[in-house]
Formats: C-alpha cells, structure tokens, sequence
C-alpha cells in the first residue's frame, strides 16, 4: 500500500507539471446474478478522419451492435488530452476499463501503480494470435515476466515525406546527408516555398519526429539508456548540450514556416496536402491521413525516406526513431464477465481480424500478416518496403518520465524561441534525476 500511494504521489506531480468476434460468450443473465448491462468505459485516441482512426471507431460500433448486452462509453481525445486526462484518473485511482496505453515508461508506470493487469492468461489461451506478433513485440508491455497488452501497430515517428513535384521543378536532390538538406531548404526558401511544414504548437511534435531521431543520429542509443538510469550519463553532458545547439542552430535556417509555433499537425499536414510545403517530417501514422485525405495532384508526387545522415554522429545513420506499437492497457479491477467483455474487445481491436484492418487503413502493424500489393496503396507499399531496410531506435517520450517528457517538450520550444541549451538541458536533467530517485524509492 505504501508503494501505491506513493506512486499516486508521482503522478499527481506529473499531472500538475502537465497542466502520444473472439468467440468468446457472455451469458449476463446466468453470470453471478447480473442481469442488467454491463458497463464498460474505453477511453482512445482515434478522433482523427485518418484512416486508422476510422478503422477502429468501426469496431467499437461493430462490438456494441454484436453485444447489447455491453453499454460500451467510449471517450475520445486527442494525444496529448488523453494523456493528461490518464494521469489525472491515474492518481484518483478512476481509471477506464480498457484505454490506449504506450510501451515502455507509461507501462511500467501504470503497473508501478497497480492500476493495470496482465493479460498472459487471456493471450496465452489463444496461442494462434500470440505467436504470429513479431520478434520482440511484447518487449515494452512486459513488465517483471508479465505481459500487459500487445501493440496495435507498429509506429516509426520520424519520416520524411515529400513531394517529388516540387523537387523536380526546382531541381532539388531529395537529401540523404545533412549538408543536402540545408541545400534544399535554401533553395526552397529562394523560390517561396516552405521547406519543410511544422506544427509545433502540438508540443509533443518536435521532440517524436525530428529530435529523437537528430539526438540518436549524434549520440547513439546506448547514451540515451544510460542518462535514463543516471548512469555513466546524465543530460548535462557535452554531447547532449551540443545536440540542443544543433537543434537550435537548425530552426535558424529557415527551414520551417513563420508561424510554426502557432498551428498544429493536422495544420502542418494541411500546408503539405496544399503543395505550400516540399516536405513534412511525422510518423507511419501520417501514412494514412494523406492516402486518405491529400488531394490526388500532391499524393501522387509524394514519397517516404528517413532522416538524413549527419557527418560524424555515433549512431546509425540507417535508421529512424520508433516505437513497437500502443496496446489497450486494461484496468486492475476488472473481474468477471465485465473481464471477459473487455478481453472479447481487447481481442476485436488487436486480434488476427483488428490487426488486418489496421494494415488496410494504410497503418503498419507488429503482426505477421502479408501485404496485398493489389489492395495497398503505393505509398504504403512504398512505407512498409522502407521499414524493412531501417532499423528503430528510441523516442523520447516512450523511455523518458512522464514529468521529463513535459520539460523537454517544453524546452524544444523555448529553444526555437532563444532559450540557451544548457537551460533545456538542466530542467531535463532535474526532472529525470528526480522521476528516478522517487522510482527508486518505490520499488
């Protein structure tokens, strides 16, 4: 008890600091006397018109109308709401029976918690979806030998898309080093078009598309893990100063729109599927919004790469930042045919049938399913051939505390607004030392 009310401590710290048909039966009327609906609350992120998101929402109607039985309330919120929304029920101990939970960091704070149960049993009863997730997928939900969730998808956060069009009619090289991509912002920037959109008023953008994958690129992976624990590596080192100056010397060049701290992502896509940007830099996500949505003159010009090589980095230049994929964490008090309810729509969300329709909304998935090239869209296609080539390495937000996370989104913004790096950096550090001491003291 003393361990969980002091992680509910943490997380109202967090909060306060925040301001991304199973076959199963449920016989309500013979199951321990219940013989009105059972309630179950589902709380997500699918509010988007991309097409992922209207994939799921698909199944939540498909599950109430096979289930009546079920009163299924799902709320709905944007990244960034949800989280902070989760903190909050968090530490009032009101958490929703099923939710849209990350790998890593949220995971193991939520089981920290004792807010969340495994799912072994429910997965290992149907051996034929467990074995067919791919290598490792279970790695960031598994916690002291217990598995969580499974990912719903698989999401590198860090690709660049572009339009071909506008490359060849300035005679632009699509960048593969550093020094060619500054060639292509100034050239851009001579000819009134925006090099590369951005919505950093979404706070969380900055830090999951580009800087994950800059920091990777010049420190390497093995740093990061080690100023995690406060071991061997902290946030104040030099290496780490000097990727905050990089990031900071780069909003310098033009690179971006004027008002890039002023609009959102889906804002940000929206310049691109005008053809007033060249590039925007997002997730595998993205995918699908602009097969759905872009109008057919900019989605038939446009292609995937990742970003580009910078001279003299540690990390691996074939590569992109990344995570396995979000999974539906599902609430500790769940118990009996309300457990099973859930398990039964854990199952349609990220089972064989869940898992085929998020690979055709144009969505990659941590599942062991073949691609119909008849049925794909080329640009997914192309996306899916891409992620063969490259590897994954860590995004920030997925490894970092909840309250570090906060701070270094923050400070890339004050970064863009001025703010030296070593100030990012000491705020960083302090929130990490901080999150690691308290989770030390917990364990």
């Amino acid at each position: 008890m003393r361990i969980r009310q002091g992680w509910i401590v943490i997380l109202i710290l967090t909060f306060i600091l925040s301001g991304c048909g199973s076959g199963l039966e449920i016989d309500v009327q013979s199951s321990a006397g219940i013989k009105d609906q059972i309630k179950l609350s589902v709380m997500h992120n699918w509010v988007g018109q991309d097409g992922k998101s209207i994939a799921m929402r698909r199944i939540l109607d498909e599950f109430r109308a096979a289930h009546p039985e079920v009163l299924l309330e799902d709320e709905g919120l944007v990244t960034e709401g949800m989280k902070t929304r989760l903190r909050a029920l968090a530490a009032a101990d009101e958490m929703p029976d099923l939710f849209v939970m990350w790998p890593d960091a949220m995971t193991k704070d939520f089981v920290q918690g004792d807010l969340i149960q495994p799912i072994d049993d429910f997965l290992n009863s149907k051996p034929e979806w467990r074995d067919n997730f791919l290598p490792k997928s279970f790695a960031d939900f598994t916690v002291d030998g217990q598995i969580y969730t499974v990912p719903m998808n698989l999401a590198p956060t860090s690709l660049i898309y572009y339009n071909q069009a506008l490359f060849d009619r300035y005679d632009v090289k699509v960048p593969t080093t550093w020094d060619e991509l500054q060639q292509a912002i100034e050239v851009f920037n001579n000819n009134q078009i925006i090099p590369i959109a951005l919505g950093a008023k979404t706070d969380w953008v900055i830090q999951s598309t580009i800087f994950s994958t800059v920091t990777d690129r010049l420190t390497g992976s093995e740093w990061l893990l080690k100023a995690l624990n406060q071991e061997g590596a902290t946030f104040l080192d030099r290496e780490f100063i000097d990727v905050l100056q990089f990031m900071k010397d780069f909003f310098r060049t033009g690179a971006f729109q004027n008002n890039a701290l002023r609009i959102d992502e889906n804002q940000m896509m929206e310049l691109y599927f005008q053809g007033k940007a060249a590039m925007v830099i997002n997730g595998g996500w993205a995918t699908s919004n602009i097969v759905l949505n872009a109008p057919a003159r900019v989605l038939e010009h446009t292609h995937i790469t990742i970003l580009p090589t910078i001279e003299g980095g540690k990390g691996k230049a074939n590569s992109t930042s990344g995570v396995v994929g979000t999974g539906m964490g599902m609430n500790k008090k769940l118990d009996g045919v309300r457990k099973k309810a859930a398990e039964e729509l854990l199952y349609a969300l990220s089972g064989p049938e869940g898992q085929k329709v998020t690979l055709d909304s144009s969505t990659l998935v941590s599942y062991n399913i073949d691609l119909d090239p008849d049925k794909a869209h080329p640009l997914f296609i192309e996306l899916n051939e891409l992620m063969k080539r490259v590897e994954i390495s860590p995004v920030y937000d997925v490894k970092l505390s909840a309250a570090a996370t906060e701070v270094l989104n923050a400070g890339l913004i004050d970064l863009m607004l001025g703010v030296r790096p070593y100030d990012v950096a000491s705020k960083l550090q302090a929130a990490q030392a901080q999150a690691k001491s308290m989770g030390d003291e917990g364990s």
